[in-house]
């Protein structure tokens, strides 16, 4: 099957696009017969083949839509730099980028959390034991990057990550997101040494 019919699948499926979607592509009664632009296909094929050569861990795709977690890794490990917040250490000695070093993620620890920003350590955003990432629905997951509210205390806006810049991300890019951190390891949490 050809890429640009599996993208329309992807992108026109119910279970995929919601109704604000609806707007931003074109529905699938005007796709019919035709095949997506060239020029777009490629674009997304490039990003969900980058996705898969990028993502740090095993993953696991059994029941998934391949397409979503591949472009989900591609908008977690190289759009959105979600490693750099909630991995603790984001990279192995001798593998940090930013010391001029060639880039090793830490994959052990890949999202589990625990890195500190004052007050504030980052959430281990691994899937829990239901298989929800952070322990989120993808209503709430959705919710929390569009509005920055703390999924545990509603009143609360989070203060370091960057919800503000996700808020602008369509509800497909939230979803391939989601899906993609559905399908790495599980992990406990990464909880920082306590100073003496």
């Amino acid at each position: 099957m050809r890429l640009q019919y599996l993208l329309a699948f992807a992108v026109f499926s119910p279970l995929v696009v919601s109704a604000q979607d609806d707007a931003e592509l074109p529905s699938a009664g005007q796709s019919a017969g035709r095949e997506l632009p060239q020029k777009f296909a490629q674009a997304f094929e490039s990003r969900i083949a980058t996705g898969y050569e990028i993502t740090p861990v095993q993953l696991d795709l059994r029941g998934r839509n391949r397409l979503l977690v591949g472009l989900g890794s591609y908008l977690v490990n190289a759009a959105g730099a979600c490693n750099d917040c909630h991995t603790q250490p984001p990279f192995l000695e001798g593998g940090d980028p930013f010391q001029g070093q060639t880039e090793i993620i830490n994959a052990a620890q890949f999202l589990a959390g625990g890195r500190p920003f004052g007050p504030i350590i980052a959430p281990n955003i691994t899937p829990d034991e239901n298989g929800l990432p952070a322990g989120l629905t993808f209503e709430q997951f959705e919710s929390m990057m569009q509005t920055g509210r703390d999924p545990d205390d509603p009143g609360r806006l989070l203060q370091i990550m960057p919800w503000n810049i996700y808020s602008k991300m369509t509800t497909l890019d939230l979803r391939a997101m989601y899906e993609y951190l559905a399908a790495i390891p599980p992990l406990p949490d990464n909880v920082p040494p306590v100073a003496p």
